[in-house]
């Protein structure tokens, strides 16, 4: 299974009036694995997030996830597929509890719509699997509180939470460890890990120590391009890779 490729790109490339931001990015995520895609600023990065959630229409090339071909297929569609990513910026409701984020989140069982007006016995029986959840996160006993009163550490723990309840096959996450303190980096790195054994993750990450903590597999692009790819000691040897992070009198 861990040779399975579950999302392929194919000279995926995105142009904005004339600007190559992504060109000919050629992407292989294997089923199980821990994949990161990292690179200086301005590097393409999340605007390959973008593409592949189809949040961006791409300009030239193929994306194919579980190798059916989603290059034209809608955001919301992709996401019912089991392509689900996370974003950079908080995407909590702040004055909901910690529970009621989670409960949000797993109304999508119920179809197209959320269910906000239903009675507390309807929503009510989505509190066992949301309790699960925060439990996998590390937030049990934090139910009540609203999620503007959590830390940003814990914050972003329960966005992971309202990610899994979207049951991804394939968890994009976006500068997960982004603005943390040293704590908060080890928490949320060990969380990663641990809903990692169960699917697939493929993460943007400046923090190269969980990338090599982490990750089985980087991608390293520069101006849109991709540099280098393998484990960490491979990359982080590569003397484009570190000529592109550190200059040229270092390589």
């Amino acid at each position: 299974m861990a040779d399975e490729v579950l999302l392929e790109t194919r000279g995926l490339t995105k142009e904005f009036a004339g600007f190559v931001a992504v060109k000919g990015v050629d992407l292989r995520v294997r089923r199980g694995t821990i994949h990161a895609l990292i690179g200086p600023n301005g590097a393409g990065k999340t605007t390959c997030f973008n593409l592949l959630t189809r949040f961006l229409p791409s300009s030239r090339g193929s994306i194919f996830f579980q190798g059916r071909d989603i290059t034209h297929a809608r955001p919301a569609a992709v996401a019912r597929r089991g392509l689900v990513r996370s974003f950079q910026i908080s995407a909590t409701f702040p004055h909901l509890s910690v529970l009621e984020n989670v409960r949000v989140a797993l109304q999508r069982q119920r179809g197209a719509s959320f269910d906000f007006w239903r009675s507390e016995r309807v929503l009510g029986a989505y509190d066992a699997r949301a309790r699960e959840l925060l439990d996998a996160v590390g937030l049990a006993g934090h139910e009540d509180l609203l999620a503007v009163e959590l830390s940003y550490g814990r914050k972003r723990a329960l966005e992971l939470a309202t990610t899994l309840a979207l049951e991804p096959e394939l968890l994009l996450l976006d500068e997960p460890t982004a603005g943390m303190g040293h704590e908060d980096v080890d928490r949320i790195a060990s969380l990663i890990q641990k809903v990692a054994a169960q699917r697939t993750v493929l993460m943007v990450e400046h923090n190269l120590g969980v990338v090599a903590r982490l990750c089985h597999t980087i991608t390293v692009l520069a101006r849109g391009e991709v540099l280098a790819e393998g484990d960490y000691a491979t990359v982080s040897r590569h003397p484009e890779v570190v000529r592109a992070y550190l200059g040229a009198e270092h390589v």
